[in-house]
């Protein structure tokens, strides 16, 4: 039997909108309410000119309007009591690790020129993505050249001093954004290097946007979780279950009904409660693990900006989702196999195609679950058979 996994049931506190370090608290409060046992926090380091908090310019101070000038505490003090707030609560935080790029601004591309990558006419690379078939370039971000610097040592200790500076604040895990950009023997030293010395300390790496093989090389650098795309699933298509068969044994997976990176899901849908319950839902059950933003639970239309949301950018709303969060976290903790990216099947039947049953069996337990899943957020649904037990493949009684 294969080791239990850990339960991973992630708020994630979005810096700009919670406001100040010392601000915090009641955010984590909530989240441990609602039976959330992680926290993960975007970068909290001092950006560089355009403002994104993933454009870092100095990766050991701290972003301005994150620090409470009234406390008495010096910054570095404030981070440290906000995660000692957080660990009594029962809650794990991990935080943003940036190193496939940093602000064009950093003093870093003065200090050293040679761990970045330049083009022919001297200025430096600029990291970008295929959005639509479209190039988006962020012109406000310098990137490392982790490949073929020469001095790619140098690079190396630095990060690590970041990862070990980080973890001495009172972190207890990484989500290592862009992952996939990064070569994977720098993952695998750099994890390696870690865990060594801090073996509880986690790896999460995100990949979204990547080809499923290079997921599953980059998750096989040591990382303990990825994040996975089934928010933008459509309950029938076959390239969910193509992606989860490829990498659920290398890596558990995180889902999540929407991020820092997405439109808000209340306003995907219209303010459609059924439908952020029902994403949620699935999300929670599919996936080892499962994440959410911080205002998801009362319908927050507002997109998440990394550099000008603010604290006054929050909502009131009429809508709160904080007792149907706490009861699916509740299911979600108290079984072994909705922890783990378990064997997982779409049923087929010929009753009603509004209705999906979802067939799980737990590789760390005895467990077997059969989700039956209503497709349709805007009608109810009936679903009918005279023999439930053949969409169970052990037979066992339900």
């Amino acid at each position: 039997m294969s080791r239990r996994p850990e339960k991973m049931i992630i708020y994630n506190l979005f810096p700009l909108l919670a406001g100040k370090f010392t601000d915090w608290e009641k955010h984590l409060s909530r989240a441990a309410k609602m039976g959330f046992n992680w926290i993960f926090v975007n970068p909290i380091q001092r950006p560089g000119k355009s403002g994104s908090i993933y454009g870092i310019a100095d990766y050991y101070d701290y972003h301005p309007l994150l620090i409470d000038e009234k406390s008495g505490q010096k910054p570095e003090e404030q981070v440290k009591d906000v995660l000692k707030t957080a660990e009594k609560l029962g809650l794990r935080v991990m935080v943003d690790l940036v190193i496939n790029h940093c602000s064009v601004d950093s003093d870093l591309l003065k200090l050293h020129p040679e761990w970045f990558l330049w083009e022919a006419k001297g200025q430096v690379a600029h990291p970008f993505a295929d959005e639509n078939g479209k190039k988006v370039v962020w012109t406000d971000l310098a990137q490392f050249d982790h490949k073929s610097s020469r001095d790619k040592e140098g690079m190396f200790q630095y990060f690590f001093g970041v990862v070990k500076f980080l973890i001495e604040l009172g972190f207890s895990g990484f989500r290592c954004d862009a992952a996939y950009q990064v070569p994977k023997s720098l993952w695998e030293r750099l994890i390696h290097e870690t865990k060594r010395r801090y073996p509880e300390v986690l790896f999460f790496a995100e990949t979204l946007g990547c080809p499923p093989d290079l997921t599953r090389s980059t998750a096989s650098a040591g990382f303990d979780y990825i994040f996975n795309s089934s928010k933008w699933w459509d309950f029938n298509s076959q390239w969910l279950m193509q992606q989860y068969a490829l990498t659920r044994e290398i890596a558990p997976s995180i889902g999540f009904p929407e991020s820092h990176d997405t439109v808000r899901l209340c306003e995907e849908l219209k303010g459609n409660i059924d439908g952020l319950k029902q994403r949620y839902l699935f999300a929670a059950l599919f996936s080892g693990g499962v994440m959410m933003p911080i205002g998801f639970e009362f319908g927050f239309r507002k997109k998440l900006h990394v550099a000008k949301t603010r604290p006054e950018d929050w909502e009131e709303t009429d809508i709160d989702l904080t007792s149907f969060i706490t009861e699916v976290n509740r299911i979600k903790a108290e079984h072994v196999i909705f922890q783990e990216d378990a064997p997982t099947e779409i049923q087929p039947h010929d009753d009603n195609h509004q209705v999906m049953l979802m067939w799980k069996a737990s590789t760390n337990d005895h467990e077997e679950s059969l989700v039956i899943l209503n497709k349709d957020i805007h009608n109810k649904q009936r679903f009918y058979t005279e023999k439930m037990q053949k969409f169970i493949q052990s037979g066992a009684p339900l």
